[in-house]
C-alpha cells in the first residue's frame, strides 16, 4: 500500500495540510470564509445612497483561493508526515497524541477548504481550477463535520483504531501471538485445528473496536454530507471522474469478465483441500474453509500451493525463497535489486535519503506498524518505504511494488500540489504490481543472476497457478471489503449487522465460510488492517486489472511474440520512457487520459487477465470436469 498525501485518512495514513494562515496570494480570511466584496465609497452628505452591487465570487476569486489552499497545504504537509511517520515507526502513548493532534488540524482544515470550494461550484472557471477545486472536495477520506471538535474527536478514535490492530496480540495454550507469528502458522501449517486457532485468535484482537469503528463511521457520515454527498461512500465512489453509481456499475462490469475464471480455480481448490483433509474438514461441495487457503484473510492463496500443485505434472524446478538465501540476499539488497529494475527501464536512482531514512527491517526495540507502505514525506524527494522485509519471494515482490509508488511519486513530483496523486488511487497500486509481474518471471530471475536457467513450457502451468492463487484469488476480496463499507456508510447495515453481513459477502463474491460459528460480539472486519486504518480499498481490486492491461500494452511495445505471463520489460527504456510520461501526468488528467497514454486505450478492460491466465484456465476446465462447481 502506499502512505500519500490527499488520499490519506484523518488519523493512522499519511497526511497532508494543516490549518491555514498568512498567504501570500490571498488574505488567510478568505480560505475559510466567503471572499468579501470591497467596501463602498461612502456617498456625500447630500447624495441619495444608491445600494451597494450584489458581487459574487469570480474565476479570478475561485484561482487565487487555490493557489493559497495548495501553498499552504503543501508547507505544512511536511509537519504531518513526518508526525505520521515517527507513530507508524515508533508506536507510544506520546507519539500516538501527536498523530491524532496532527490529523484533527487538517481535518478541521481539510473540511473548512472543501467547503469553501464548494462555493466556486456555480462559478465559471477554466478546467485546470475546476478540477483543483473538485479535488480538494474529495481530499479527506473521512472528512469531519464543520463544527468544533469534530476533527478532533474523528483523530482519536482514527488513531486509536490503527494502534489497536498494530499492537493486537492473542494467547493460544499459554504462548501469545501477533499477527507475523499467526500469519507465519497460517502459511505453513496443514493442521486444521491449530489453523483455525490461529484464524479465531486474531479475529479477537478487533472485538474492541466495533463501538469505535461506528462512531467514526457516523462522524465522517455527518462530514460528507457537510460536503453535499449522501454518505462517506458516496464519496469515495466519487473519486474515479464519475458518477458513483457509475463507478459501482463499472466495477461490477469487470467483476463479470473475470469471475468465471475464479469460480473454475475455486473449484479445483476446493477438491484438492477435500483430497487433504476430507468430508469432515472440507466438504467437496459448497464453500471452502477459510482457514485453510494459506492466508490469515484468505486473500491469497499462494502459500498452498503444495496442497493443489498438480500431481502429474513436474512442478517448479525452483524455489524463489531458497534462491534468496543461496545468494546471500538480506533485506538491503532485496531493496536495491527492486532498485535496478526501475533503473534499467531509465529511471534515475533513488535518493540517498531514502536509504538514511527508510525502515527496511522490524525493529527489536520496539513497537511499528510493519504493514509495508510507501511515503514521501515532502512532496519532493524525500521518498522511503516501510517494511518488516523477511527474505523470501513474498517480500521480493512487494519491494518492487513499493518502490513502484515512490517512483510514481517521484515523476509527478513537479505537478501542483492537488495533482501529486495518481491518476486515481488504483493506479498508484498498479505501478508496482505492474513491475512485479516481470519481478517474478523466469525470465527476469534469469536476467539478474538468482536463476541460472529459463525452465520450458512444461513449467508454465505450476507457474501460472501459483500465480493466480495470489492475483486471481485476490479479485473478490479486493471488490468485497467497499462492498461492505459501502453498506455500513449508507446505513444498510446496523452495527448489530455488521458481522453476518460481512460473511454473507464473503460467502456471495469469495464462495469461503469461517470454520466455525463466529460469536455474537465478533468484528471480523476489524481484523483486517485497512478497516480500521481506514483506507479506501477497491483500489487493490482495480490494480489487479490494470497491472495486466499495463502489461498487456507494455509487452506489445516491446514486440513480444511469446505468451504473456514470460514476458519480462526489464531493461526496456522504451517502456520506461513512456510509461514516466504517463506516471508525470499525476491527478492532472481525468484517468482515461492516463490510460490511454500508455495502453492507447480509455477504457479499463479485464481481458488482459484471462490472455495471461489463458493456458491455465483451459488447464482448469479439463481438472474440473465432473465436479459440481459452485457453491
Amino acid at each position: 500500500m502506499i502512505k500519500r498525501l490527499l488520499v490519506s485518512v484523518a488519523g493512522p495514513a499519511l497526511i497532508s495540510g494543516v490549518l491555514l494562515s498568512g498567504c501570500t496570494s490571498m488574505p488567510p480570511e478568505t480560505l475559510v470564509k466567503d471572499i468579501v466584496p470591497p467596501a463602498p465609497k461612502a456617498p456625500s452628505l447630500t447624495e441619495t445612497p444608491a445600494p451597494p452591487p450584489v458581487v459574487g465570487p469570480t474565476a479570478e476569486d475561485a484561482k487565487a483561493y487555490v493557489e493559497a489552499a495548495e501553498t499552504k497545504l503543501a508547507a505544512m504537509g511536511e509537519y504531518a508526515a513526518r508526525v505520521s511517520w515517527v507513530r507508524n515507526t515508533y508506536i507510544t502513548h506520546d507519539t500516538m497524541w501527536l498523530e491524532s493532534k496532527a490529523n484533527a488540524d487538517y481535518t478541521e482544515a481539510n473540511v473548512k477548504l472543501a467547503m469553501g470550494a464548494a462555493k466556486f461550484n456555480d462559478v465559471q472557471v477554466d478546467e485546470v481550477t475546476r478540477r483543483k477545486l473538485n479535488l480538494l472536495k474529495l481530499s479527506l477520506t473521512l472528512p469531519a463535520a464543520d463544527k468544533p471538535g469534530a476533527a478532533e474527536e474523528m483523530a482519536k478514535l482514527a488513531t486509536s483504531l490503527d494502534s489497536t490492530y498494530a499492537t493486537g496480540k492473542f494467547t493460544y495454550k499459554g504462548k501469545v501471538y501477533t499477527l507475523d507469528d499467526a500469519s507465519e502458522i497460517m502459511a505453513t501449517s496443514r493442521d486444521p485445528v491449530l489453523l483455525r486457532a490461529m484464524f479465531e485468535g486474531w479475529r479477537t484482537i478487533s472485538v474492541p473496536m466495533k463501538g469505535d469503528y461506528a462512531k467514526l463511521a457516523a462522524l465522517a457520515n455527518e462530514g460528507a454530507k457537510g460536503l453535499g454527498f449522501a454518505d462517506t461512500g458516496a464519496l469515495w465512489r466519487s473519486n474515479y471522474d464519475m458518477a458513483p453509481d457509475e463507478f459501482a456499475a463499472e466495477t461490477d462490469r469487470l467483476w463479470k469478465q473475470v469471475e468465471p475464471f475464479y469460480q473454475n480455480l475455486h473449484c479445483y481448490v476446493r477438491r484438492k483441500l477435500n483430497e487433504k483433509y476430507g468430508d469432515a474438514v472440507q466438504p467437496a461441495k459448497g464453500p471452502i474453509r477459510a482457514d485453510l487457503l494459506g492466508n490469515m484473510w484468505a486473500q491469497d492463496w499462494a502459500n498452498i500451493y503444495d496442497v493443489v500443485a498438480p500431481k502429474d505434472i513436474k512442478g517448479s524446478s525452483y524455489s524463489l525463497d531458497k534462491l534468496l538465501v543461496a545468494k546471500k540476499y538480506d533485506a538491503t539488497k532485496m531493496v536495491k535489486t527492486g532498485e535496478g529494475f526501475y533503473t534499467s527501464l531509465g529511471l534515475a536512482p533513488l535518493p540517498q535519503t531514502f536509504w538514511e531514512r527508510s525502515m527496511i527491517v522490524r525493529p527489536k526495540d520496539r513497537e511499528v506498524v510493519c504493514h509495508a507502505s510507501a511515503w514521501d514525506v515532502d512532496n519532493i524527494d524525500d521518498l522511503r518505504i516501510k517494511m518488516c522485509t523477511n527474505v523470501n519471494g513474498e517480500d521480493f515482490y512487494t519491494v518492487h511494488h513499493e518502490l513502484g509508488h515512490n517512483y510514481y511519486q517521484r515523476a509527478y513530483k513537479d505537478q501542483p500540489f492537488l495533482f501529486k496523486n495518481g491518476a486515481n488511487d488504483g493506479f498508484h497500486e498498479a505501478i508496482g504490481d505492474f513491475i512485479g509481474l516481470s519481478a517474478v518471471t523466469p525470465v527476469y530471475l534469469n536476467q539478474i543472476g538468482l536463476l541460472d536457467k529459463v525452465p520450458g513450457e512444461s513449467e508454465d502451468i505450476p507457474y501460472l497457478l501459483k500465480m493466480a492463487l495470489g492475483k486471481v484469488a485476490f479479485l473478490p476480496f479486493g471488490l468485497m471489503v467497499d462492498r461492505w463499507r459501502w453498506e455500513v456508510y449508507s446505513g444498510k447495515i446496523t452495527p448489530a449487522q455488521y458481522n453476518s453481513r460481512w460473511w454473507e459477502l464473503v460467502n456471495q463474491y469469495q464462495g469461503l465460510t469461517p470454520p466455525g460459528v463466529r460469536p455474537a460480539d465478533a468484528f471480523d472486519p476489524g481484523a483486517k488492517y485497512h478497516v480500521p486504518g481506514n483506507v479506501p480499498y477497491t483500489r487493490y481490486f482495480l490494480a489487479h486489472i490494470y497491472q495486466f492491461q499495463f502489461q498487456k500494452a507494455a509487452c506489445d511495445q516491446i514486440g513480444w511474440k511469446g505468451p504473456l505471463h514470460r514476458c519480462s520489460i526489464y531493461g526496456h527504456k522504451e517502456v520506461g520512457e513512456k510509461f514516466n510520461k504517463m506516471m508525470e501526468l499525476g491527478q492532472s488528467k481525468p484517468w482515461p487520459d492516463a490510460l490511454e497514454s500508455f495502453t492507447g486505450t480509455r477504457q479499463t478492460d479485464a481481458s488482459a487477465v484471462a490472455e495471461y491466465f489463458k493456458p491455465l484456465n483451459e488447464w482448469l476446465i479439463v481438472q474440473n470436469k465432473g465436479q459440481q462447481c459452485g457453491w
